[in-house]
C-alpha cells in the first residue's frame, strides 16, 4: 500500500549537470543544475531563472557546454551547487578542474568530465510553464576510456544522480533491461 508524502520535485533520478558557461570577464562559471531534459534528439532544455549568472552568460555569450557529472567528481559537483560564483571569485579555480575553450561556442569545456554537450544558445522561455533556456546541441564528447565497441559504455561513466527525496547523490549503473524489446516479450 502506497503513503502519502510531501510532494517535492521527486522525479528520481534527476541527472546531475554540470552548466559552463564564461563570465563577463572571461573566467570560468559552473552550475550544478539537476532541472535538465533532452527535448529531442539534439535539443536541451534547463528549467533556469532567469536570476542565475548561468543563464545571464549563456544569453549574453550564446553558448553553453553541459556536462553529466560523476561519481569521482562529487565533492565538484556539489561545491558547484552550494557556492556562489558572485561569493566566490575563485570557485572554478578552488574545485581543481581545469577547462578548454569549446571551438564550437563561447564556453569552457571541463576536462575531468567525461560526457560534454557543447550548446548553442537558442531561446529561453519563461513564466511559470516554460522550460528555460533551450539550447542546440552541436557536439557530444566522451572520453575514450568510457566508450566500448563504438557506444557510450554508461556504467564506467558512474554518472550521478541527485535524489530530491534525502538530498543524496547516487552512482547510476548496472543495466537491468532492453529498451525496445524486452516489453515485446508480452506480445
Amino acid at each position: 500500500m502506497k503513503k502519502q508524502i510531501k510532494t517535492t520535485e521527486a522525479i528520481f533520478p534527476m541527472p546531475v549537470l554540470l552548466i559552463a558557461t564564461f563570465n563577463e570577464d572571461g573566467t570560468v562559471n559552473v552550475m550544478n543544475a539537476a532541472w535538465g531534459t533532452m527535448v529531442s534528439r539534439d535539443i536541451v532544455a534547463l528549467n533556469l531563472t532567469e536570476t542565475h549568472t548561468t543563464v545571464q552568460n549563456i544569453k549574453a555569450r550564446k553558448g553553453f557546454v553541459v556536462h553529466i557529472a560523476d561519481a569521482k567528481h562529487v565533492t565538484e559537483a556539489d561545491w558547484f551547487g552550494v557556492v556562489h560564483g558572485s561569493n566566490e571569485p575563485d570557485k572554478f579555480a578552488k574545485s581543481g578542474m581545469s577547462y578548454e575553450k569549446s571551438a564550437l561556442v563561447d564556453a569552457p569545456v571541463i576536462n575531468e568530465l567525461p560526457v560534454a554537450m557543447e550548446c548553442e544558445f537558442m531561446e529561453y522561455q519563461d513564466g511559470d510553464t516554460e522550460l528555460g533556456v533551450i539550447g542546440k546541441v552541436l557536439r557530444t564528447s566522451v572520453e575514450e576510456a568510457n566508450i566500448k565497441d563504438g557506444k557510450v559504455d554508461v556504467d564506467s561513466l558512474e554518472a550521478i544522480a541527485f535524489d530530491p527525496y534525502t538530498h543524496g547523490y547516487y552512482k547510476v549503473g548496472g543495466r537491468v533491461g532492453n529498451a525496445f524489446k524486452d516489453g515485446l516479450k508480452l506480445k
